[in-house]
């Protein structure tokens, strides 16, 4: 996500960086340059226009003119003004919710964004219960029940109206002790007055602590439309943005606060149902500029790492090792989104020496499984003759093994840069480990 956003920054600060200082017409020049940035990224008009006239406000001040890094005070600027833009302060974690009510036109993905946060709240020690509130969609219902059973938590239906489902579904759920209750409410593929109805006597019969609009983030203008339309039928608390992991421009999550006044709560950042991440106006603002993402590194380290391994010392890193650290990767998410968390390794994504997939790990366990104990230990010691009976054991070729060992070295290479960088306070992995 932001993929063409970071990089024309990026490249805007990296050139003004080298002016020294900087005249009131550079600072000019930059702000035109962020403008057509921004707009090329397809955040809202007036959106630009308010941003980029708050920043220029703080950055023609003479302290910012006659600094000697004025190319880092007008980053810190745009930084301020961006966490701002999307919404300031991070939403108050609140206790789990009872009743949580999802609302969106057809297509944005609703269903899957229901299952998405009922193994988000099951993580929170919630009891979540689906509810098939979709009567009109073609299968939505089925949709939904192959979705509770792929995660194992239980889905409610009825064969009656939306709204009667919904009320008879917070009474059961009240009896069975499940919480929070997420209603997959049906969507349309346009606003009309039926669809604001429904919603509308739905809300009002089962008071929802919560009211998410999904939104497809790859929409662009038309999500920013979508949520103008809703608010004003619907209390909304809060917007999920999906498939931001397929929007590398963006611009939708930076207008949608700021055109609609509900604040951005969930994005959707893959396609497995714990591809889901709370949404911090910081964090994304860090993002954004190229500067990364070092708290939600640690959360996914957190969660998908073994302790015990990560407490292991650097010097101990082997073959084994690499394969676990590999599966360790892939759990977190796709690799090049998790580098792009990192300060710094936004643009050496594309230059990554392994990819991790289910066939390559299925090789790699094949080759590191033809291995003698000496040689997973320490694979200095493997020569040719040794490869050729490791390729053959394995059913792969030389080329293969060969290719292993080299990206063996460079994630080892990788691990002694981030315990080298964590040493100096600057990134707080758990053991300098991946």
């Amino acid at each position: 996500m932001f993929d063409i956003l970071t990089q024309r920054i990026q490249n805007i600060f990296d050139r003004i960086k080298r002016r020294g200082r900087l005249s009131e017409a550079d600072i000019q020049e930059v702000l035109r340059e962020i403008r057509v940035t921004l707009l090329e990224a397809d955040v809202n008009y007036k959106v630009v226009k308010d941003f980029l006239e708050r920043v220029k406000a703080k950055a023609l001040q003479e302290s910012v003119l006659k600094s000697v890094s004025p190319g880092d005070q007008i980053l810190k600027i745009i930084y301020e003004e961006l966490i701002s833009l999307l919404g300031g302060e991070v939403r108050a974690e609140k206790h789990l919710p009872t009743v949580v009510m999802l609302v969106g036109l057809q297509g944005a993905g609703k269903t899957t964004a229901a299952g998405k946060l009922a193994v988000y709240y099951r993580k929170r020690q919630g009891r979540p219960l689906l509810v098939a509130c979709d009567t009109r969609r073609p299968a939505a219902v089925q949709q939904l029940e192959i979705i509770g059973n792929s995660i194992n938590i239980p889905v409610y239906k009825e064969d009656t109206d939306p709204v009667t489902i919904a009320v008879n579904a917070v009474k059961f759920a009240r009896e069975k002790v499940y919480e929070p209750v997420i209603l997959d409410t049906s969507g349309r593929l346009h606003i009309d007055n039926d669809l604001m109805e429904e919603l509308k006597e739905t809300y009002e019969r089962v008071k929802p602590q919560e009211v998410f609009l999904v939104v497809d983030a790859m929409t662009g203008q038309d999500a920013v439309n979508i949520g103008e339309s809703f608010v004003k039928f619907v209390p909304l608390t809060g917007i999920i943005l999906t498939k931001m992991d397929g929007d590398a421009r963006g611009g939708s999550a930076l207008s949608m606060r700021a055109v609609t006044g509900v604040p951005v709560v969930f994005i959707g950042t893959g396609e497995k149902f714990d591809a889901i991440e709370p949404f911090y106006p910081d964090r994304m603002a860090s993002r954004i500029l190229g500067m990364g993402d070092i708290k939600t590194l640690v959360e996914k380290v957190e969660e998908a790492a073994s302790k015990e391994r990560a407490e292991k010392s650097l010097e101990k890193f082997t073959l084994v090792d690499f394969m676990e650290q590999l599966k360790e990767i892939r759990n977190m998410g796709p690799l090049d989104q998790v580098m792009g968390l990192i300060p710094g390794f936004s643009k050496l994504t594309a230059k990554l020496p392994v990819s991790v997939d289910e066939k390559k790990l299925k090789r790699i366990e094949s080759i590191i499984g033809s291995m003698t104990i000496e040689e997973r230990e320490n694979p200095n010691i493997i020569n040719a003759s040794r490869k050729k009976r490791i390729a053959n054991g394995s059913g792969t070729t030389v080329q293969e093994v060969n290719q292993l060992l080299k990206q063996y070295e460079q994630i080892k290479n990788m691990i002694k840069q981030f315990s080298h960088l964590e040493k100096k306070g600057r990134f707080p992995l758990l053991g300098g480990r991946i």
